[in-house]
């Protein structure tokens, strides 16, 4: 009798979790931290009613006058006139105010109810993406963006990489003169099919995009949500310093676009190479272009007045921003006056798809994107529990106690490496800005180091973790395209150092000349 054939063996292999399950996780993780860090807060002082109105940590508040003798009173060194304006919006700690509070751990029912309060909170931006949505699926169902793609990869055969080093530099300079890493979800819908048909993979996505505009904000020069608030918060100006932030932004533009043009060669000598490939053929029904189907290549003219219509509300959001101030209710009206203006071409006339499913299309558009716009408010309840249960600012006072007695070098690398861990519990730029740098600005006093040299190191902290953070944009970006976090992960983690040690070294090298 044959001897029996041994079945091959299953080898256990680790799953990373999903985006929801591993906020859930995070979570819960919060609310245990509440019951183990000490309570604790600092006085926080905020402008309204032409007054300076100050919330103690017992729960009290002062109203004072909304003068620079009432700031300097109170050792907040920042010109009135940024709260007058309007520069400054949020709560700012006042120093040497931090007091020790009665516990306020939170409970199991905490869980859930943070996570639908930060879901709440999240509702401007989640509109936003709704209305994106919509407008993707209205001009899928036009049929305009299969009409493109082909002749668009016809062109460039053979120069693809010129596209993604197009888009790198655009959102690198987008995010140092603006901050537009949460704004540039916009662009995922217009250029991800595009990257797909050029034989690029869900990774070079979102490097192009996330990435780029993240590393430039990583090196902000005059981005009002980070350098300038951060400046201001510390009682010094964003122009100093300016010449090495520009310098630093140089060499980090030149190692991230080299880094994404080496990745991108490789996968287009073999794309089994790609960090990704296991889910290549679901990331490209998802984004609706099958492996083999046959692009139409013709252009009608009402296609292209849809195309161009939908290509205009990107550089329209971008002068937006930049010019106007526009928030996402903003930014989301816009998107849906083009939207309902490609619904009307579609909806009549020659081959018009009728109200129905010109309708249908929207709604679809926008359910699809219902999973990423949740991510983003589970993440905020996160920071949600942190703040409630009174222990952000316990770790901030820690942290500026930790680095007091040090000096020089040791201490500007210990601080970047505090801004590191503050990023995952404040994933906001301007929020960490305003609650940090009252307090950690006038350490730089106390070793005779110019304060603007704390901002750059709270800079290349902070996005040194957003790059990685579950807390920020990674999650919701990742949901977007369908990616796993390990291989995310896996694609990043040299920027992360790159950023860390050139960042460090940068800080090291001002110090020294200082």
């Amino acid at each position: 009798m044959d001897a029996a054939v041994k079945k091959p063996q299953k080898h256990f292999k680790l799953k990373m979790p999903g985006a929801f399950t591993v906020l859930f996780f995070l979570t819960t993780i919060a609310v245990l931290l509440t019951w183990i860090i000490p309570a604790g807060s600092y006085s926080k002082i905020q402008y309204g009613n032409n007054r300076i109105e100050m919330m103690l940590p017992d729960g009290n508040k002062k109203s004072l006058p909304a003068t620079q003798k009432t700031l300097d009173r109170l050792h907040v060194q920042i010109n009135v006139e940024q709260f007058k304006s309007g520069a400054i919006t949020s709560p700012v700690s006042v120093p040497n105010t931090y007091q020790k509070m009665k516990q306020h751990p939170a409970g199991f029912m905490d869980i859930f109810e943070g996570m639908v309060q930060g879901t709440i909170q999240a509702v401007d931006i989640m509109i936003f993406i709704f209305v994106l949505g919509g407008l993707i699926g209205v001009v899928r169902a036009s049929g305009a963006f299969e009409s493109g793609l082909m002749a668009l990869t016809k062109k460039t055969k053979g120069h693809e990489f010129v596209l993604i080093f197009m888009v790198s530099v655009l959102l690198i300079l987008g995010g140092t003169l603006c901050g537009i890493e949460e704004e540039a979800v916009a662009f995922y819908p217009i250029l991800v099919p595009i990257f797909i048909a050029m034989g690029y993979d869900s990774i070079i996505s979102i490097g192009s995009i996330f990435l780029a505009s993240s590393i430039g904000t990583t090196f902000s020069t005059i981005n009002p949500f980070s350098v300038v608030i951060a400046s201001n918060a510390a009682g010094t100006t964003f122009t100093q310093g300016l010449a090495g932030q520009i310098i630093g932004l140089i060499v980090a533009a030149i190692f991230v676009i080299s880094y994404l043009y080496l990745y991108a060669k490789k996968i287009k000598a073999n794309p089994k190479a790609s960090y990704t490939y296991e889910d290549h053929e679901a990331f490209t029904r998802m984004w609706g272009i099958e492996s083999g189907d046959e692009l139409d290549q013709t252009f009608s003219l009402k296609k292209k007045i849809i195309l161009i219509l939908f290509a205009a509300a990107f550089p329209i959001m971008i002068w937006g921003v930049m010019a106007k101030k526009w928030a996402f209710p903003n930014m989301a009206s816009m998107f849906l006056i083009i939207t309902i203006i490609i619904m009307f071409l579609i909806c009549f006339g020659k081959n018009g798809l009728g109200e129905k499913k010109v309708v249908d299309a929207f709604t679809a558009g926008a359910s699809s994107l219902v999973g990423v716009s949740l991510i983003i408010g589970l993440a905020r309840g996160i920071n949600l529990i942190l703040n409630n249960g009174c222990i952000s600012d316990t770790i901030l006072y820690g942290s500026s106690r930790l680095v007091s007695s040090m000096n020089g070098p040791l201490f500007i690398i210990m601080m970047m490496l505090i801004f590191f861990v503050l990023g995952f519990i404040v994933p906001s730029s301007s929020g960490l800005a305003v609650l940090a740098m009252p307090i950690m600005a006038p350490l730089a006093d106390t070793v005779h180091m110019p304060r603007h040299i704390i901002v750059t190191a709270y800079q290349f902290g902070q996005y040194a973790m957003l790059f990685l953070a579950p807390t920020g944009l990674v999650m919701a970006t990742l949901q977007m395209l369908d990616v796993k976090y390990s291989h995310w992960v896996r694609f990043v983690w040299p920027v992360v150092v790159f950023v860390l040690v050139f960042g460090g070294g940068l800080l090291v090298t001002e110090v020294l000349l200082n």
